[in-house]
């Protein structure tokens, strides 16, 4: 991703986004592929490495992708006090997030944490409208609804098969996770004026780079206690999709998303990530889906579609 991609797209975005799909809504749904896939990877890698490991590897392996994209990009960077602002919600949305949500996947089902991370839109509309920054009309309450029911109805069959074996805690996890979306709401909703005022690969830059004084520490301890034998081709592998494809590659779509959509139609998108998620871990990890998961599929896409239409 590019400055001219990030200044040049989204007015023409913006008038598309009205009567149909345009750009930015492509580029989500594939963010909703990668950080569906994701789940799966992270659930595994997590129990090659240590869940605490395996965050704090990839959250430093992105700050630092982040920060080389960020010197490319000719554009000045955001202003000492707005860079303030933006590294203390980097510590909300890319430390305690992502710190809640490794916790709380290597204690439940890749699946069953996926669809807990689709109550974001919800999350987000709400905090828009008491902020005044967004208005949430009936028919995007609707939509927001029925894929709730959709999620509603796939979380349900996911219970009713019980927790994988690799599920410790599974209602601990789910709350943990979330928590966890809970910040991502805050983090993504406060942060949307300053996407208008700086390119949105410096403020990817800032706030991975924040989130990582948070995340490391926490890590530190469980990097060092991982033998070298852990360090396989798969492992190695797991770390950078996990850190280049789903915190940098598919965190700059998300950026692009709040920025020509807002963070509400942007979260919807996120809806899909229980479908991918789920197929996923069927295939890698053996999470059997149910024909309730597949009803509350029909649910999520028809709410993104309303939301969107």
């Amino acid at each position: 991703m590019t400055s001219s991609i990030a200044d040049v797209a989204p007015a023409p975005d913006r008038v598309r986004s009205r009567t149909g799909l345009g750009l930015t809504d492509l580029l989500l749904l594939l963010m909703a592929v990668i950080w569906g896939a994701n789940f799966s990877i992270v659930k595994w890698g997590a129990e090659v490495l240590s869940a605490r490991a395996f965050n704090g590897l990839r959250v430093a392996l992105a700050a630092l992708a982040l920060l080389a994209a960020g010197a490319l990009v000719r554009e000045r960077w955001p202003s000492r006090r707005d860079a303030l602002r933006i590294a203390a919600l980097g510590l909300l949305g890319n430390g305690l997030y992502q710190i809640l949500f490794i916790e709380g996947l290597s204690r439940t089902r890749a699946g069953s944490a996926a669809l807990v991370v689709a109550a974001s839109p919800a999350f987000m509309a709400l905090l828009g409208w008491a902020r005044g920054a967004e208005r949430v009309r009936r028919r995007a309450l609707l939509g927001i609804a029925v894929s709730f029911a959709g999620v509603a109805l796939v979380l349900s069959g996911s219970a009713s098969r019980g927790a994988s074996p690799s599920a410790s805690a599974p209602l601990l996890g789910n709350l943990l996770v979330l928590a966890g979306c809970f910040c991502w709401a805050l983090f993504s909703v406060y942060l949307q004026p300053y996407m208008h005022r700086w390119n949105p690969v410096h403020i990817a830059a800032i706030t991975m780079t924040s989130g990582s004084l948070l995340v490391l520490p926490a890590s530190a301890a469980a990097i060092a206690a991982v033998p070298l034998a852990a360090y396989t081709g798969a492992s190695v592998t797991a770390v950078a999709y996990s850190s280049i494809a789903s915190l940098v590659i598919a965190y700059l779509i998300w950026n692009r998303g709040v920025r020509v959509l807002g963070p509400t139609r942007a979260a919807m998108y996120s809806n899909l990530q229980p479908i991918i998620a789920v197929l996923v871990a069927w295939r890698f990890l053996g999470e059997v889906p149910t024909l309730w998961q597949g009803l509350g599929a029909v649910g999520v896409v028809s709410g993104l579609i309303i939301t969107r239409s």
